[in-house]
């Protein structure tokens, strides 16, 4: 194993060779093991891995995993049929949850994308349809300025597209860079590092979806 590579993995007291940032926070150990990359399906739980990645933009993924419980129940489970009949007053109440991200704007697009995801349930029969027909066909490369040799992206032609489509479709909060965390947390792409314990765990639930 190259020193590069060795930068990417971090093997554990457990003895579990993992992604370098699945490391010493058990939150995140959890989130890496039991959830990150492994195919989504459930409707209500995309639209949620959408909502909490929009969330998260500017902050840490750490401080939206923590809050995870508090988001589902401020935000009905992330039902998006429940969601999309919020109103103003829910609104104010939300701006008042300590136990969520106060931001506005955020939350207003919480509840805007939740229409947007009922019309895509219109058209496409569920968000799992209009969602999986993104999947890309081989590993793409990162889009952007300069030199960029992490084994792992931040922005692929894909996530510019699906940011762009969705933008399109009137959604908030969902550019590029978001859109690709999406589609790393819900499968869509694999982005196990080589060597992780995790990787094939992923692929082969890929399989069998």
């Amino acid at each position: 194993m190259s020193d590069s590579e060795n930068t990417n993995l971090q093997t554990h007291e457990d003895g579990i060779t993992r992604c370098y940032w699945g490391k010493d926070d058990l939150d995140y150990r959890k989130y890496h093991d039991e959830e990150w990359g492994r195919p989504t399906t459930n409707d209500f739980r995309l639209f949620e891995k959408i909502c909490l990645e929009g969330f998260q933009s500017g902050l840490s993924w750490l401080t939206i995993l923590r809050k995870r419980e508090n988001f589902r129940k401020a935000f009905a489970g992330f039902d998006f049929n429940k969601v999309a009949q919020y109103n103003d007053e829910n609104v104010a109440q939300l701006l008042q949850n300590s136990g969520i991200i106060r931001h506005r704007g955020k939350i207003e697009a919480t509840i805007n994308n939740a229409h947007r995801a009922i019309e895509i349930v219109d058209e496409f029969g569920s968000l799992c349809t209009y969602i999986w027909q993104w999947e890309p066909k081989s590993k793409e490369p990162h889009i952007g300025k300069g030199d960029y040799d992490h084994p792992i992206p931040s922005i692929t032609k894909t996530s510019q597209a699906l940011s762009k489509d969705l933008k399109k479709r009137g959604w908030k909060f969902f550019g590029p860079t978001t859109a690709y965390a999406f589609m790393q947390a819900m499968g869509l792409v694999n982005d196990h590092v080589e060597g992780c314990a995790f990787r094939g765990v992923a692929i082969k639930l890929r399989k069998e979806l």
